[in-house]
């Protein structure tokens, strides 16, 4: 991409700091260096200077670095300003660089142009403003190793078999002519088995990366009085939620945000699930089946007495989302904590009150969130999701076709709906709408 315009933004974060830091990019940029150092620049050096206004006042000291196209963050003449991080400082630095023909950036310019250079796909983009917000310690690992490419590398990866398939299957309709007929070669049908399955994979590591980018949502949800804000409580360790005898307590979703060694969660503590008269209450369990819809686990607390009655709780839950049955109270019902792994859910029991078996629970909730994953596990974003499901769809429907009809036509056309969707993941194929929704949310700076 060849821009004509020249950007500049505080790259630092607002308020006062030792440092602050300001980003000029575009054709500009050798000018407005070797006027603020008084000579070209040597490229890739910090040259320490004074920054001045047009009339010689001074406004700070710092470093400049210059860094020529095309090997710069946006592939364009990038300059760097390093001075003290007054607010003030740094306003009147910029407004000195949009004076010698910057513009304001912005928010995500840099990035966008990164990308529009082919610097970056737009996977690995939408990493770098995963790695500044991430909120954890792995959450951050997994944007850096998106950033880094894993995530796009195992997506050009699939790609590439996508490609073979397509051009397998396209060969056959091309030469109708020819006596053997190609589709009914079994190895377009073990490419398509083994092309599934390479996007199974490649699927479960994107929705644990979302979890490790977005945080795991947990929806927790019961009768009245079953113990979910005390399980709150104990989990976020502190007393967030009232906690009373009387049913019916908590009316609205109280939300927590914790971390479970560097795994990030949010916790949802719901009204309680049931039939009542109160218009108050009625609106609490009407939020609570709303928080269940966007929840990633659905955590039941209930206890010995009611856990085979609540369990129809969790009946009409979409198999993405993860169960968990917590029978609560066992210092109550004096029974011993333990984990049992079955069909329908996985079972803890355990006291919210004493926190017996409460550890149980915690490791199976940071395993759903990605931790042990591995060296190689990224982040992705749940659009990245959607365009795999997609893709999961159109090679099933790929699958169908060729084995009943076997219309080389019709496979080849859903291969092709498949490799436009799994092209949306790194910006093959786009919209100036979606990179404008993407970018838009970047800090400016960045």
């Amino acid at each position: 991409m060849t821009t004509t315009d020249t950007i500049a933004a505080i790259a630092s974060a607002p308020g006062a700091a030792g440092v602050g830091v300001l980003r000029v990019s575009g054709p500009a940029v050798p000018g407005i260096a070797a006027e603020l150092l008084g000579r070209d620049p040597e490229p890739r050096r910090a040259h320490f200077t004074a920054f001045r206004e047009r009339d010689g006042d001074l406004i700070d000291r710092g470093l400049l670095l210059y860094f020529p196209a095309p090997a710069s963050y946006t592939g364009e003449h990038v300059l760097e300003l390093q001075g003290h991080g007054s607010p003030v400082l740094l306003d009147a630095l910029l407004r000195r660089v949009c004076a010698m023909g910057a513009r304001l950036a912005r928010p995500g310019e840099f990035t966008e142009r990164a990308f529009l250079n082919g610097k970056l796909d737009l996977a690995q983009a939408e990493a770098v403003a995963d790695l500044i917000a991430a909120r954890s310690q792995a959450g951050a690992r997994a944007a850096l190793r998106s950033m880094e490419g894993v995530f796009s590398r195992k997506v050009h990866d699939l790609l590439a078999s996508l490609i073979g398939l397509r051009v397998h299957i396209e060969a056959a309709i091309d030469f109708p002519e020819e006596e053997i007929d190609f589709l009914a070669d079994p190895a377009i049908m073990h490419k398509l088995d083994a092309l599934r399955a390479q996007l199974a994979g490649l699927l479960r590591e994107a929705q644990r990366g979302v979890r490790l980018n977005d945080g795991l949502r947990v929806a927790i949800i019961g009768r009245p009085n079953a113990g979910k804000s005390s399980l709150l409580n104990a989990l976020s360790g502190s007393d967030r939620a009232i906690v009373t005898d009387i049913a019916g307590t908590t009316r609205d979703v109280l939300r927590e945000h914790l971390s479970l060694d560097g795994i990030a969660l949010e916790l949802a503590d719901t009204a309680g699930l049931r039939e009542t008269d109160d218009p108050v209450e009625q609106e609490g369990v009407r939020r609570a089946q709303g928080e269940l819809a966007r929840a990633d686990v659905a955590l039941l607390v209930t206890d010995m007495q009611h856990a085979e009655h609540d369990l129809s709780l969790l009946a009409d839950l979409p198999s993405s989302v993860e169960r968990l049955v917590l029978i609560n109270k066992i210092d109550i019902d004096h029974t011993d904590a333990r984990y049992e792994e079955r069909d329908d859910a996985i079972w803890v029991w355990a006291s919210a009150k004493t926190g017996e078996g409460l550890d149980a629970l915690r490791e199976h909730l940071k395993r759903l969130a990605g931790a042990g994953s591995g060296e190689g596990a990224f982040s992705a974003r749940r659009r990245h999701v959607l365009a795999l499901e997609q893709v999961e769809y159109r090679l099933d429907r790929a699958d169908e076709v060729l084995r009943v009809t076997q219309a080389g036509e019709l496979v080849a056309e859903e291969l092709r709906q498949a490799q436009h969707a799994l092209g949306e993941v790194t910006g093959t194929y786009t919209s100036d709408d979606l990179l404008g929704a993407i970018f838009s949310s970047f800090c400016i700076g960045k």
